[in-house]
């Protein structure tokens, strides 16, 4: 199968294409490619690198052109020297070998979650956003990583169990606070296309919480809190398989809810579930709290939530000691907890 942004370029980028993977596979410190401009030789290097997210060891390059030639010279710079780089690439394919083994025999959903689930589980948000953690170099051989470096990582590692998988970049948006790109991924399940964010739901798990906010999204949900995409990308238009509905623990009803926080104490566990039945105004907002606090109290307890508004998911924990702030706002990404928007029916999530 062709790779996702080499199939959507015309013959001469994909012979540009083609010319830096082979150089860049074989590390070579200078190769001809089709003498383009640098900007658009640039955007295919770019394009190239999310097809191909093993090659995590370039870090820009320059040019050398001679009048009237059809090509240019092209020399990368790279990350490592030739040996340590080989050593680096030699030790990630294994370890995307070994993580890949227990769950061949899975359904494709299954395997998508087990890859969402070891990026949750297994790697920390990296901060200082150093350079390594853009690539799969972080995620994979450090913990740590940026939304690129993990989206590079889930492809990877969705590549090697057999899913369609690309990365998706979407643009930033300095009006709205937004100072850098996202990247995050799409992935195809019987033949449908979905949005799959690990990074989101990294940032906002926790305490051995694993949370399911952006998997499986349809394009009108993704795009409540993720911005237009500057890449192209297959349409995703079911929500069929978003995580909470798969797995039951999407509601409508407020009884429903209750009973749910009830099984959740018993348990002893916390409760996270979707909301879908209306609008997410305060006002609901303030009627599931009421709903779970009064389970909480039955057993001696009391709710704390936290509320991810853009895809209305509350997560409930369940504790002894009247807790200061019983409802947060949660932002996903590298947010901080956010107090509750003020006004009534000023946050609204569309209907699902």
């Amino acid at each position: 199968m062709e790779p996702y942004y080499y199939s959507r370029m015309d013959k001469l980028r994909q012979s540009a294409y083609h010319a830096m993977l082979t150089g860049l596979e074989a590390v070579r410190p200078a190769f001809a490619v089709p003498g383009l401009e640098v900007e658009e030789l640039g955007q295919i290097l770019f394009q190239l690198r999310l097809d191909y997210p093993e090659i995590f060891y370039v870090t820009g390059f320059s040019c050398r052109t001679r009048p009237g030639a059809a090509s240019v010279e092209f020399l990368p710079q790279y990350l490592f020297d030739k040996g340590k780089i080989l050593d680096h690439r030699r030790a990630l394919t294994a370890r995307a070998a070994k993580l890949a083994r227990p769950v061949q025999d899975k359904s494709e959903w299954e395997k998508e979650r087990y890859v969402h689930d070891f990026i949750c589980q297994n790697v920390r948000y990296d901060k200082l956003k150093k350079p390594y953690s853009h690539e799969i170099l972080g995620p994979l051989g450090q913990g740590v990583g940026v939304c690129e470096g993990i989206a590079k990582s889930v492809k990877l590692l969705c590549g090697a169990l057999g899913v369609w998988c690309i990365v998706a970049i979407s643009e930033n948006a300095p009006d709205k606070g937004i100072r850098y790109r996202h990247a995050w991924n799409i992935v195809r399940l019987g033949g449908q296309y979905y949005h799959l964010d690990a990074t989101f739901d990294n940032s906002l798990g926790g305490d051995g919480v694993v949370r399911y906010d952006y998997f499986n999204l349809d394009d009108r949900k993704i795009f409540r809190d993720h911005e237009p995409l500057i890449t192209p990308a297959p349409p995703c238009t079911q929500g069929d398989r978003f995580f909470y509905r798969e797995e039951k623990l999407s509601f409508t009803k407020t009884e429903e809810v209750g009973r749910r926080a009830l099984q959740a104490i018993r348990k002893k566990r916390p409760l996270v579930f979707h909301w879908r039945g209306g609008y997410l105004t305060r006002q609901v907002l303030e009627e599931l709290a009421d709903t779970l606090e009064g389970a909480a109290r039955e057993k001696g307890l009391h709710a704390q939530i936290r509320v991810n508004w853009p895809q209305a998911v509350l997560q409930v924990s369940f504790v002894p000691e009247q807790p200061r702030q019983a409802l947060t706002a949660q932002q996903a990404n590298e947010g901080e907890d956010l107090p509750p928007p003020e006004g009534p029916g000023e946050e609204k999530s569309e209907k699902f």
